[in-house]
């Protein structure tokens, strides 16, 4: 059901009324923008403190009367690191950090437009979905479907092991949020049968989860995964770097005694262990590095494998998945940690020693690689790594289970820092959601207005991107073993056969395992 007030818009009497809609908890009032409808900070699930901290999203408790839905929830607690201080997020203070917002073209329930439910990313330690970045009005409008974003637990709160609480806290809301979908987006004007998940990095991560999650069967059609992290936790490694985290403020990795420490203030607990992880390789091995003590976790029962087991046993065959990577990944945290071109080629050694696969990994990399200098083989090992054969990885393991994928890969070059940053991790964030004056677009695009180059690539990725979640096809062929063809985003994008093909022929045949303790 949904109708709408009398009351006048922001933008003044003439205006539309401002739309309203109820939805299973109760009514909410949203505000009319560039001819969209947009409702902010819904409740999808109960604030998860008090007894219900640390425990799976439980139903969000009903109101009377009409709610306004004008401003974002409150960000998850989080550890913000170097990316500055708390004011970064914006947003109200409060908890009742699961909530979700919506853009759509029209209300009526007739409309059944397609939707589209984005979950960002951030190391599964950072992220809000009111950050300026994700605001989906380009893509709402350009592609006429219904955009839903949505808050998840991060860090401590959504992550990290605790006895007494379940794992995978953060993709249990990501679950509850999609049943918030099933169960309303139809008085939003969305379809939803029609609903495909997209995320960027641990998004991303998170939407290979999904995929392999039976709790997850049947909230949506199709999904698209950019840059997929291969970091899959073990139960074992979980528990000790729980252990670890719960050691930074003096207490076990228990329900009992963490609900002591109010959740903005436990954030420190992994802000203090990251700065500290790369002293602990002998131990977390290849987790170390990543300076993120937080990942999905193969605990037998939320998550029963990792995703590339899950969808090679046909876990997804019947989601259309659209999946791929940027060319040069990792050279953003080179970039962040002010190491451009100062990688030795010790150091580069010592990441081909750790990254890449079989026990001959760094004379192969050399090999593949001749020219290439030790900043190159750097980056290069951890951007496969990491990102690009994970993600490519994910869609033979859905081919395998006999579903379809097509494959894509952006080699523009970030405008920003004369272009030094390459095609960097987070480039197809601004570019997919028009918004390249604002988080991550700040640094890519240096300010800079978009040139005519970057705004039509940007408007191609939004019309691929709604054309898969209209009909699962956006616009190039599915990825197969025989043509390897992939859509290759630039400022004139074409498809081709896989690009990195030496990094491919690297990786033949390794499989993403949960990282072990050592």
């Amino acid at each position: 059901m949904t109708s709408t007030e009398s009351r006048p818009s922001a933008g003044g009497p003439s205006e539309q009324p401002a739309p309203v809609v109820r939805t299973t908890a109760g009514a909410v009032r949203g505000r009319r923008e560039a001819g969209l409808a947009v409702f902010r900070g819904i409740p999808f699930a109960a604030p998860p403190v008090g007894e219900a901290r640390f425990m799976a999203p439980r139903p969000a408790p009903a109101w009377d009367g009409i709610r306004d839905a004008c401003a974002f929830g409150p960000p998850p607690p989080q550890d913000l690191g170097n990316l500055g201080g708390p004011g970064l997020l914006g947003g109200p203070d409060g908890d009742e950090w699961l909530t979700v917002n919506v853009w759509t073209p029209e209300t009526d329930p007739a409309a059944r437009r397609p939707v589209m439910v984005w979950i960002y990313g951030g190391a599964y330690k950072l992220g809000h979905s009111g950050s300026p970045g994700y605001d989906a009005r380009h893509i709402a409008a350009d592609g006429d479907v219904v955009v839903v974003s949505l808050n998840y637990r991060v860090g401590m709160e959504g992550f990290a092991f605790i006895e007494g609480a379940p794992a995978n806290r953060g993709l249990l809301d990501q679950v509850a949020a999609l049943e918030w979908v099933r169960d309303n987006i139809e008085s939003f004007g969305g379809d939803p049968g029609q609903v495909t998940v997209f995320g960027e990095s641990a998004g991303a991560g998170s939407v290979a989860s999904l995929l392999s999650m039976p709790r997850a069967a049947g909230l949506f059609r199709r999904a698209i995964a950019q840059s997929v992290p291969g970091t899959f936790f073990s139960d074992a490694l979980a528990r000790d770097i729980g252990a670890a985290l719960a050691a930074e403020v003096g207490l076990r990795p228990t329900v009992a005694d963490l609900s002591t420490i109010a959740p903005r203030r436990l954030t420190s607990a992994g802000e203090t262990l990251s700065a500290k992880m790369l002293q602990r390789v002998d131990r977390w091995g290849q987790a170390a590095p990543t300076v993120t003590p937080f990942s999905p976790v193969v605990d037998g029962e939320v998550l029963a494998t990792t995703p590339w087991q899950a969808l090679r046993s046909g876990s997804a065959r019947d989601i259309d998945l659209l999946v791929g990577h940027n060319r040069d990944e990792y050279r953003l945290f080179v970039a962040m940690a002010g190491q451009l071109g100062q990688i030795t080629d010790e150091r580069a050694a010592s990441a081909l020693r750790l990254f890449a696969p079989g026990p001959d990994g760094e004379q192969a990399y050399r090999a593949a690689f001749p020219d290439a200098s030790p900043s190159e083989l750097y980056e290069r090992v951890q951007t496969d790594w990491l990102f690009n054969m994970p993600s490519l990885h994910l869609a033979e393991a859905q081919r395998a289970g006999g579903g379809s994928a097509h494959v894509y890969e952006l080699t523009f070059p970030a405008p920003g820092n004369g272009g030094a940053l390459g095609a960097c991790h987070g480039l197809d964030i601004p570019l997919l959601f028009g918004t390249y004056g604002a988080d991550l677009g700040l640094l890519l695009f240096a300010g800079a207005e978009p040139s005519a180059e970057a705004l039509s690539l940007s408007s191609s990725f939004r019309s691929s991107w709604t054309s898969f979640a209209r009909t699962g096809d956006p616009g190039w062929p599915a990825y197969d073993d025989a043509e390897r063809l992939v859509r290759v985003l630039d400022a004139e994008p074409v498809v081709t056969a896989y690009p990195e093909e030496r990094s491919r022929r690297l990786w033949e045949g390794h499989e993403f395992l949960p990282l072990p303790l050592l």
